[in-house]
């Protein structure tokens, strides 16, 4: 900024001058020019600003108006000017003054680029610059070097061409601000004419081009200059300079390292590739001889240094060199050391605080990918990297999505690679490596584990390419993939045989159990994506298609083909074996659901019906699950099948019934509901992805019915047996059953021994008291066996008990521990009989709170694909009140995500929705009492953020009684649709009111705000009663909000359109009447703000009356405004005072000056304390010698009252700086008697200090005063 405002010293001087003409004398200079033309000036300050179209604006005009005016005074200040704007601290700025000084230049050729150059090496000076402007300065050079190069007059000066190469090499130095611009630049102008090079430009570069292998720089100008212009410097010429004809030869390669390892260093913190590696990568393919340098250079030099920039600096020329290298030379360098290197790199990554170059080398991958159109190429690199492997695991993520690029052809010999490595692994071929800690901690079984590790990795990268949708492929691949997946997870092979493929891939090691756990989860995750997803695969016609939901280009669903294919291995049993055999019932309910689904696909094709493909898809979705659960799978077969053929029959009595009947939907949708919400009681996760897939499929065909039965889970209002919530867990079940029956084993067992056993009575004694301490309190019922047994034994004492030393005998002591420890164990069985009901009852809640959870899903499925279905109107008032419960109840975390995800549907998927229902001939009054019924329950609520969701429930149904305004009923604001304008208005005037006159009310005044916004045609009907409760208001908090409602309201364009120029006027003039402000002082904050809002609401009406000049009396209101500030209460700053004055202003009055004068008083109190202060450095009277020799220090002993003073004073100065009582007495003691033995010139100082001290403290009271 300081720059920049340097460039302006000169426009800055002459305005001073002008102003201030009587203090300082005029000059007759050219800086007149200044003075003359001010529009000449803001061309420069249009130049710096960061649009771009007001940029090249200004400079296109500047440069016309230097032509027309022909003043060489203006030219000579343009020139200036805009060599001093290079440096600015902005980048548009700079590239601004840039493009301005090239295009001066170019138009004006008398300008000369020699004396343009030294003025800019002038202005910007590298080595005279300061530390902090050594960015500007190098900034400013370069982009002079960049308008000289523009000015197309380069060229036509070669010795200026020289110095502007120099400077650019020089500019390299400073890459941390100019990254690579410098050589960008340096090649653009080498590469403008050959002649110029050959002519000027060698000659005069003969000793940087000789010495080309000392420095990057040096070295970066000699592969440039090869590059751009090989027919001036051939082999002879590079002999003469270099001493070889080529640059990549044994001889130099010593040199070319150290020069590599210097520019990787240079680029540590930019983390870039150095153009001097890639421009040598281009030279050592020119010249054929990239192996050598692949070896020498990169390999033997720059990964023989620790990990550090070498190493990157080689895996960045890894990367780029891939587009550049042929197949041969692609498998030579991707089977090198640097992948090797690069993979140890990724392992050493994945720690904490440490560089990851993988992205950058990701970056690489996909620009190749994307640029290659050889699929060879392609699949060599994708191999060499997936060969990269860590003890048999790929380094490279299965999830790799530089894939997505990937060439058919290539993907399709990929993916057979892929089956080929996983059946039979040939580990020997890839790139393995092992780091330090994995050698020292080598075992045994290294090859089979390494095997298990790469089929993993395989099988995740297989199920990747089925589930990426941006990897195209064709269906017979994504089929194969699928089948290849499938039988691994739950086949092993007896015999090979052509009818299925996957025998003949015999497998050289077999699958463990854990890695065909992890294939089957691959598996049904897959089978997730085909029922749910579409995918783009390619057709026959090779062209991209998207299929609906889970169906083939064919028609046929994709989980269809996989069941037959899982039907033929079955089959063939002769040839495969089932990991999991099916019992002849589990057999039979398979056969079952396969002659179900033939019989719905015979119905499909004679009749399509939403329901065929519905109960299809659930048979399928639930039989393929046959292979992992087979019992629960077989269970819910069971089920299916009732439920469908219970739908079907019911068909021909409906075809009986009458005409309405007939009209009804069909009730196979509420069958399959209830269907799902049954299987949605089970806590699988599995289940809840089927449930998805085919509730997506019937959403469209939901009926009211159907949809009711899922809100009734959801209403709290309704007991467990009436919403249809039933969750149980038959897991728990079981195992209760087992503890149970345990138990009572266990307590027969203790009976039996307690009756002859002194310690087992003893240790249930023990039992029994925990139970006791665990419980509650003491059992009334308890307390009165326990009473009866003692009595019965006699062992009770009484009052007729005449003595108390009689004893029972040991038998009769055995029969009451006997007792006592059955009643105590039967006491402790209630007790946790009652720790396990509310255990269960815990834990049933939280199924029941889960089950409500998954069913919310169906709700927000039905929402955003139904959302203009008239049956989302019959689901507003079931969720607020589901929400409405929800803040009253408790807040434990299961219970605040319920209520986060319902509030988040019905706020985002139906309030907000973008379509809505659009049909509702004939339910106008309907939705009209569904409206009152919603403002009148958001008035009688206590929480407000509930009110709010009651609040938007309301607009939305008032937005679809208003339905569609269409184009041309848009400019009519008055057109409300289907709305009763009367009915509403009054409703929500009622609301209005509400909110206004009670003290706790739930409404807000931004709900209202809501209102007028969105509906202006209420906003005019409801304004009066905004108006009157300015005043009206039951609060100050009350009358504020409505300041704020009929501000907005008057800010509403919509609002003044719907209103005639009468009724504005006598609106405004109705709101000026209702305004009156307080005395602000003494006032809460509360107050305050009622007082800003309404001025605020004043500066409005203020502001519009004078600028409409509307005839609204204001006189009233200025008088009110002027009395506020009567006392001068309001000259300090803040909102309210800030708020004032500009409504002042209005009026014309401005704010008063505040003058800063100081009390004489103050002022003669300040000179008299500083000169009694002592002077710093100085020593006091007392110290000199000459007070030592005059003899009227004696007189301290005339008056022994000052030294008691003075002691006491001592004596008060300790006290302050000790706090131990010890070191108090002995500063007191000690002090008396010194300053009874002291000498009188102590003593007279002494008694100086104590009169000075007097002196401040009366100085100190009468500031306090």
């Amino acid at each position: 900024m300081r720059l920049s405002l340097q460039t302006d010293n000169m426009m800055q001087a002459n305005m001073r001058e002008i102003e201030d003409s009587t203090v300082r004398p005029k000059v007759t200079d050219a800086k007149g020019i200044l003075k003359q033309n001010r529009q000449f000036l803001d061309y420069f300050w249009d130049i710096a600003k960061p649009e771009r179209e007001i940029r090249l604006k200004a400079i296109e005009d500047l440069i016309e108006h230097l032509k027309q005016s022909e003043k060489p005074d203006e030219l000579k200040y343009s020139l200036k000017r805009l060599v001093d704007g290079l440096s600015h601290t902005r980048d548009e700025a700079r590239s601004g003054y840039s493009v301005a000084l090239a295009q001066l230049l170019s138009v004006f050729e008398e300008i000369s680029l020699k004396s343009t150059l030294d003025s800019v090496k002038e202005k910007h000076n590298l080595q005279t610059a300061k530390k902090k402007f050594i960015r500007n300065a190098a900034f400013g050079n370069f982009f002079g070097v960049l308008a000289l190069s523009q000015s197309t007059r380069l060229h036509k000066e070669p010795q200026v061409m020289l110095e502007c190469v120099r400077l650019l090499q020089s500019l390299s130095h400073y890459r941390e601000h100019l990254r690579d611009l410098p050589r960008k630049t340096m090649v653009d102008i080498l590469s403008e004419v050959i002649e110029v090079f050959e002519e000027v430009l060698l000659s005069a570069l003969q000793s940087d081009l000789t010495s080309a292998l000392n420095t990057p720089e040096q070295l970066e100008l000699l592969l440039v200059a090869l590059q751009k212009f090989p027919s001036v410097l051939k082999p002879k010429k590079l002999k003469k300079l270099l001493g070889t004809t080529a640059v990549i030869t044994k001889e130099n390669m010593p040199k070319l390292v150290e020069v590599l390892k210097t520019a990787a260093r240079s680029v540590k913190k930019e983390n870039i590739l150095p153009p001097v590696a890639f421009d040598l990568l281009q030279a050592s393919l020119r010249e054929d001889n990239f192996e050598m340098f692949w070896n020498e250079a990169i390999i033997k030099g720059m990964l023989s240094e620790m990990p550090g920039p070498t190493h990157y600096l080689s895996f960045r020329l890894l990367g780029a060199s891939l587009p550049l290298l042929s197949v041969a030379q692609l498998e030579f360098v991707v089977s090198a050391d640097v992948m090797t290197h690069y993979g140890q790199h990724m392992l050493s990554a994945q720690l904490a605080d440490r560089f990851r170059f993988a992205p950058e080398m990701e970056k690489y991958v996909s620009e190749f990918m994307r640029g290659c159109a050889d699929a060879d190429k392609q699949l060599v690199v994708a191999l060499g990297f997936t060969q990269l492997t860590n003890q048999g695991y790929p380094v490279v993520p299965s999830c790799w999505k530089d894939l997505e690029h990937m060439d058919l052809s290539a993907l399709q010999k990929y993916v057979e690679w892929l089956m080929e490595g996983f059946c039979k692994p040939q580990l020997e071929k890839c790139l393995d490596f092992s780091t330090r800690r994995q050698k020292g901690n080598q075992e045994t079984e290294v090859d089979d584990s390494c095997v298990v590790r790469f089929r993993k990795w395989i099988i995740l990268r297989l199920t990747f390419i089925v589930e990426n949708h941006q990897i195209k492929k064709r269906e017979d691949l994504v089929m194969k993939m699928a089948r290849f997946i499938f039988f691994h997870s739950f086949f092993d092979v007896k015999k090979p045989t052509p009818e299925i493929p996957e025998t003949t891939q015999a497998l050289s090691v077999p699958i463990d159990q854990q890695t065909r756990a992890s294939i089957s989860s691959a598996f049904y995750g897959s089978i997730k994506l085909f029922s749910m997803n579409t995918m783009a695969v390619l057709g026959d016609s090779a062209e991209a298609e998207r299929r609906i939901l889970g169906v083939k280009a064919d028609g046929s669903m994709w989980i269809y083909c996989v069941v037959q294919y899982a039907t033929t291995l079955l089959n063939q049993s002769k040839h495969v074996q089932s990991v999991q055999t099916l019992s002849p019932e589990q057999r039979q309910g398979w056969d079952s659901m396969l002659e179900s689904v033939e019989d719905l696909r015979k119905k499909a094709k004679k009749s399509s019906s939403p329901e065929h493909s519905a109960f299809q898809h659930l048979f399928l979705l639930v039989g393929i699950q046959m292979f992992k659960a087979p019992e629960d799978s077989l269970e819910l077969l069971n089920d299916l099948r009732t439920c469908m053929e219970k739908a079907q029959a019911k068909k021909p009595k409906k075809k009986k019934a009458s005409k309405l009947d007939s009209d009804e939907e069909p009730l196979w949708v509420e069958v399959v509901v209830e269907i799902l919400l049954s299987l949605l009681s089970q806590p699988s996760r599995l289940t809840r992805g089927v449930c998805k897939a085919v509730f997506s499929r019937i959403c469209p065909h939901l009926t009211q019915e159907a949809l009711s039965s899922i809100l009734n889970v959801l209403d709290p209002n309704k007991d467990e047996d009436e919403s249809g919530v039933m969750v149980t867990d038959e897991k728990e079940k079981k195992k209760k059953h087992k503890e149970e029956e345990e138990r009572d084993e266990e307590e027969d067992d203790d009976v039996e021994d307690e009756e002859g056993s002194d310690s087992s009575s003893s240790s249930s004694e023990d039992d029994d008291d925990e139970a006791m301490e665990e419980g509650e309190g003491v059992d009334q019922n308890f307390r009165l066996d326990l009473m009866k047994v003692l009595q019965g034994q006699n062992a009770l004492a009484t009052e007729e008990d005449g003595s108390d030393e009689e004893e029972l005998d040991d038998a009769a002591m055995m029969k009451l521990d006997g007792s006592l420890s059955a009643l105590f164990l039967e006491q402790k069985k209630k007790i946790q009989a009652k720790k396990d009901e509310k255990d269960r009852l815990r834990k049933e809640k939280v199924l029941v709170r889960d089950f409500k959870i998954k069913v919310l899903d169906m709700v927000e499925m039905f929402l955003s694909k139904q959302g203009s279905s008239a049956l989302v109107l019959g689901m507003v008032e079931p969720l607020l009140s589901v929400i409405e419960n929800g803040m009253s109840s408790e807040t434990s975390q299961q219970e605040q995500d319920f209520l986060r995800k319902v509030a988040d549907i019905f706020r985002n998927r139906l309030c907000r929705a973008k379509y809505y229902c659009r049909e509702i001939d004939g339910r106008e009054a309907e939705l009209h009492d569904m409206l009152e019924r919603l403002i009148g329950r958001a008035q009688k609520l206590t929480d407000s953020s509930v009110s709010l969701y009651y609040f938007s429930a309301a607009l939305y149904v008032l937005k679809v009684l208003r339905g569609v305004v269409s184009e041309q009923d848009s400019a009519n604001l008055r057109l409300m649709g289907k709305v009763d304008v009367e009915r509403v208005t009054a409703c929500f005037r009622n609301a209005l009111t509400s909110f206004m006159t009670k003290r706790k009310s739930p409404l807000t005044g931004a709900m209202f705000i809501d209102l007028f916004s969105r509906f202006p045609v209420l906003c005019v009907n409801l304004l009066d009663t905004a108006v009157e409760n300015i005043t009206a208001g039951v609060r100050e908090h009350q009358q504020g909000q409505a300041c704020v409602v009929a501000l907005r309201a008057l800010q509403s364009k919509d609002v003044q359109n719907l209103m005639s120029d009468a009724h504005r006027t006598e609106l405004h003039q109705k709101v000026v009447d209702q305004l009156s402000f307080e005395d602000v002082e003494c006032k809460n904050k509360t107050v305050r703000e009622k007082i800003v809002k309404a001025l605020e609401l004043c500066q409005h009406l203020v502001r519009t009356v004078h600028s409409q000049k509307m005839q609204v009396n204001l006189e009233l209101l200025q008088k009110v405004l002027k009395s506020m500030n009567a006392e001068g209460s309001l000259q300090k700053p803040g909102q309210l005072e800030d708020t004032y004055w500009s409504v002042m202003k209005l009026f014309g009055i401005l704010k008063p000056k505040m003058e800063k004068v100081k009390k004489v008083v103050e002022a003669e109190q300040t000179e008299e304390t500083t000169k009694k202060k002592k002077k710093k450095g100085f020593l006091p009277e007392t110290k000199k010698r000459k007070n030592r020799k005059k003899p009227t220090v004696l007189e301290g002993k005339e008056t022994p009252a000052s030294t008691e003073t003075a002691g006491g004073a001592s004596g008060e100065e300790g006290k302050k700086k000790k706090n131990k009582k010890k070191n108090k007495r002995k500063q007191q003691g000690g002090e008396g008697k010194e300053t009874r033995n002291q000498p009188a010139t102590k003593k007279a100082k002494t008694q100086q200090q104590q009169q000075k001290k007097k002196k401040k403290g009366g100085q100190q009271e009468v500031d306090g005063k």
